[in-house]
């Protein structure tokens, strides 16, 4: 098993357009951003020439394996907030969620450290199927209850979205894709990013946090056409053309 990998979902072609993503898979509003990327997409001409490629960003590094307590009281000691005005803030999240088809059981949700699920999201990219793994993270701890710190939970996770289950015990019981990781979070450092979820459209664009589709569909229109220059002409002078030559 190498204990490294490009962090794609495919291999770019020199035609392609890439999308970095910086994402956390305990992150609501990275599963809303991913949701308002794939409508944006679905309007878009060159979607099929459009490759991702998900980064690592941990919400809390330090968080144990699982978490326990009630997910509107963690967000009230988090914010300094009653509990009345954290459940008004997972109940307004769920309802966006159901807005757009995302399923938000805030009252499953078993929040934990997230460095595992992202080492084999990358061994993901690297055998080409990093968005499912990283979409089957989402549902998993945001739809489905699943604790996302156990290992034995991520190896689920990653064999359900397609892996290899040997592959995966290879990178759960060793520290393969560890430097990938951290690769991801010094470069997140380094291009001051401080908030998930990231977009970065072709290396020029930058989308912070998880806007509608239609502002997602402009960059991808604007970093497609940016990347095709207009012709400049820097001289003129005397020419034929269809209707004759200037004398």
């Amino acid at each position: 098993m190498p204990e490294s990998g490009m962090p794609g979902s495919e291999s770019a072609s020199e035609s392609s357009m890439r999308i970095d993503i910086w994402s956390d898979v305990v992150c609501p509003w990275c599963a809303i951003g991913k949701a308002h990327l794939d409508e944006a997409l679905g309007s878009f001409e060159h979607a099929d020439e459009v490759v991702i490629r998900w980064h690592s960003f941990e919400l809390d590094p330090s968080a144990p394996a699982v978490r326990t307590g009630n997910y509107a009281g963690m967000i009230a000691k988090k914010y300094g907030m009653d509990d009345e005005q954290a459940q008004a803030m997972v109940d307004q999240m769920t309802a966006r969620g159901e807005a757009i088809g995302v399923d938000f059981r805030f009252d499953r949700v078993q929040p934990g450290n997230t460095f595992d699920a992202h080492r084999v999201i990358h061994l993901g990219g690297l055998r080409g199927i990093q968005t499912e793994v990283k979409s089957r993270m989402l549902k998993g701890y945001l739809s489905d209850g699943e604790a996302i710190g156990l290992p034995e939970v991520v190896h689920k996770l990653a064999v359900e979205a397609g892996l290899d289950p040997d592959e995966v015990t290879a990178v759960l019981e060793t520290e393969a894709f560890a430097d990938d990781v951290r690769a991801d979070e010094l470069l997140a450092s380094q291009l001051q990013v401080t908030g998930v979820p990231f977009f970065v459209f072709d290396g020029r664009l930058a989308v912070a946090g998880a806007q509608p589709p239609e502002v997602l569909l402009e960059v991808l229109q604007r970093a497609w056409s940016d990347r095709e220059p207009q012709l400049e002409i820097v001289a003129d002078g005397d020419a034929c053309g269809p209707e004759g030559c200037e004398i």
